[in-house]
């Protein structure tokens, strides 16, 4: 819904991380951008197999692994630095255990104006169960995720211009907490230092799912409930600016984007 707000339009974008982010975006964004060039960027060649799996038309999959990168307008290459337009990454980036390495990374990818679209988990994400376990006196449930004003920071810091920052709390709810803890665990894993360092048993799971039972909020319809704090965000990648003095260092990379930047983003 967003991207009906940004005029500009990408002759090759990347999607980082497909399988996880979302396979139904991806056709969606196909859709949008249907002449531009894609790159899909997965983190293990496990997943890099399932994205070609879900995206390559069956009668072209022979022929694909035939050509370096796809030869279709969707390659599962890396794109070269500053070449994309655009770079969407959806719940990636909560996941990464150094995220400004990250966002350095899809800066450097992106070329200069070039755009980054982004969502995570922010902090009240699963705060009833975070709040049960604090009431118990056990380890935390979860690592502590980043607020929507320090992405912000990150951003600017990162190099990045005009980040614009969003965010809103979606409660889904679950017949049981066996389903409740199903979706968790499919979402991620508990990082923070001062978990519980062990392996838990089957009575303290069936403990666990009996206090949720118990003391989790309900909707309307008697259905377990849980937030999940979503956050989205965008920026662009401004041209480099270089500091003058009587002795100037400029980099080959941002001496190309800067010369780039004078003659406009490709494609645009």
């Amino acid at each position: 819904d967003r991207l009906q707000w940004i005029k500009l339009q990408p002759a090759i974008w990347a999607h980082w991380g497909a399988v996880r982010g979302g396979l139904q975006t991806h056709a969606a964004l196909l859709k949008q951008y249907v002449r531009a060039q894609c790159h899909v960027i997965e983190s293990s060649e496990r997943l890099n197999t399932l994205a070609r799996a879900a995206l390559v038309p069956p009668g072209w999959k022979k022929m694909l692994q035939m050509l370096p990168g796809g030869g279709s307008l969707t390659r599962f290459d890396a794109p070269a630095a500053g070449s994309l337009n655009m770079l969407w990454a959806n719940m990636a980036l909560h996941e990464a255990a150094d995220p400004q390495a990250l966002l350095a990374a899809w800066h450097r990818l992106l070329a200069v104006d070039g755009f980054v679209m982004f969502s995570c988990l922010g902090p009240d994400t699963a705060r009833e169960l975070r709040d049960l376990y604090e009431s118990l006196g056990w380890p935390p449930a979860g690592h502590q995720l980043t607020d929507m004003h320090d992405w912000g920071d990150m951003l600017v810091q990162t190099g990045f211009a005009e980040p614009v920052m969003d965010m809103e709390r979606i409660t889904l709810t679950y017949e049981t907490p066996a389903r409740l803890l199903q979706e968790l665990s499919e979402l991620g894993r508990n990082f923070h230092p001062q978990r519980f360092s062990a392996l838990r048993g089957r009575k303290w799971k069936a403990q666990l799912e009996q206090l949720i039972h118990e003391r989790c909020p309900r909707a309307s319809d008697g259905r377990l409930s849980l937030t999940f704090e979503v956050i989205y965000g965008h920026a662009l990648k401004a041209r480099p600016k270089i500091k003058v003095s009587a002795l100037s260092a400029v980099s080959v990379e941002d001496m190309r984007s800067m010369l780039q930047g004078q003659r406009g983003p490709a494609g645009l």
